[in-house]
């Protein structure tokens, strides 16, 4: 099969024939339709998020399961044939975390995928061509196929476009973990949100699903703010133009009852947690560089009662089916989050366009793009 690997000192990914792997108890082989470009494969790309080099990238993925390793036991919906999306959280689900139901903590998953490329085993279902160690980041998506624990496994309803459909796994699980678990956001709850990229447009949809009143989107970038106002946004703010903790303070009276921090950069962290109403809570989103740091007042932070909390991400489990509904009632509109179709052989030029912040919303590779028609 075809897959993007990252490997030297430069952020480059480059196409490589590598053998299919091979699932086992508790896993499916899946054969990728499309998987999103995502910012936190850039910063690791980029080397600003430690991970083994070489590596294939991509935890955004929908695509048709293959076959199941031996012994596998899986939920209806989920066998050979059966269309899915999958979580960038795969939870191992035997871990104290998993078994409380915080699949968003489970420690094997960061111990082993995030800072050692393999699963639960210990290795990798990836081989360079000569035999040695491949890395994957989360099920290494931007390939024909991958490897995923069933754990992490959603069936697609017929009625949701499988192409548009991957990107549920990661910016829809993140967009739903952070407005209704860490924000909890319920009618008239009034929202502001800062960057509003392929996560902070789900962010967007997400809350206007839940109920929230004011909507308030704020960037530097025009057709960012246009395309939050079509995804749900009341108000926008350009920050390149005006003072953008100003504007929602002016905009909202008193400041938001929930700002989330979509961008993971020191300068709107701080700007984010000034725009907070009295008792407001500020939840981050954004993943930064290793050692980023934030500048936050501290007497306001006390007097005012705010809370501020990190959100990496939904519960796979029983967060996942939920925004998969969400999209098959319309709620949560992947396709219009989508600006952009590549190819496989086309993904590193992607990467380059989304660290040129050249990408508004979210950009797919579509791994037959010739037979799709939208690369």
């Amino acid at each position: 099969m075809r897959a993007a690997v990252l490997r030297g000192e430069q952020p480059r990914l480059e196409i490589t024939e590598i053998d299919v792997p091979v699932p086992r108890a508790g896993e499916a082989l899946v054969r990728v339709i499309a998987c999103g470009v995502c910012h936190t494969d850039l910063h690791v790309m980029k080397g600003e998020v430690a991970f083994p080099r070489p590596a294939v990238l991509g935890h955004e993925i929908s695509g048709e399961i293959v076959a199941l390793g031996e012994g596998t036991a899986a939920p209806e919906g989920v066998g050979p044939g059966d269309v899915v999306v999958a979580g960038f959280i795969m939870p191992c689900t035997e871990c104290a975390a998993c078994r409380r139901g915080r699949d968003d903590l489970c420690a094997p998953f960061f111990a082993q995928n995030r800072l050692r490329g393999t699963l639960y085993d210990g290795e990798s279902r990836l081989r360079m061509p000569d035999g040695s160690f491949l890395a994957m980041y989360s099920m290494g998506g931007l390939a024909e196929y991958c490897v995923v624990p069933v754990s992490a496994l959603v069936p697609l309803p017929a009625g949701v476009d499988p192409v548009a459909g991957c990107i549920l796994g990661c910016a829809g699980l993140t967009s739903y973990g952070a407005v209704v678990r860490a924000g909890r956001v319920e009618r008239g709850t009034t929202v502001a949100v800062v960057g509003v990229g392929g996560v902070g447009s789900g962010i967007v949809q997400m809350a206007r699903a839940a109920g929230a009143d004011r909507i308030v989107a704020v960037d530097i970038a025009q057709d960012k703010l246009d395309a939050a106002r079509r995804l749900g946004a009341t108000d926008v703010v350009d920050a390149s133009s005006e003072d953008p903790v100003t504007a929602v303070r002016t905009l909202i009276d008193g400041g938001a009852d929930v700002v989330f921090e979509a961008l993971g950069r020191p300068q709107t962290f701080a700007q984010a947690a000034r725009m907070l109403a009295d008792g407001g809570r500020m939840v981050a989103v954004g993943i930064a560089p290793g050692g980023a740091t934030a500048e936050v007042e501290i007497t306001p932070l006390v007097r005012r009662g705010y809370s501020i909390t990190g959100s990496f991400g939904g519960r796979t489990r029983a967060d996942l089916p939920a925004v998969v509904e969400l999209a098959a009632q319309g709620a949560f509109d992947a396709a219009e989050v989508i600006t952009r179709h590549v190819s496989l052989a086309d993904v590193d030029g992607a990467y380059r366009a989304l660290a040129r912040g050249e990408i508004t919303g979210r950009a797919v590779v579509v791994m037959d793009a010739a037979a799709d028609g939208r690369a």
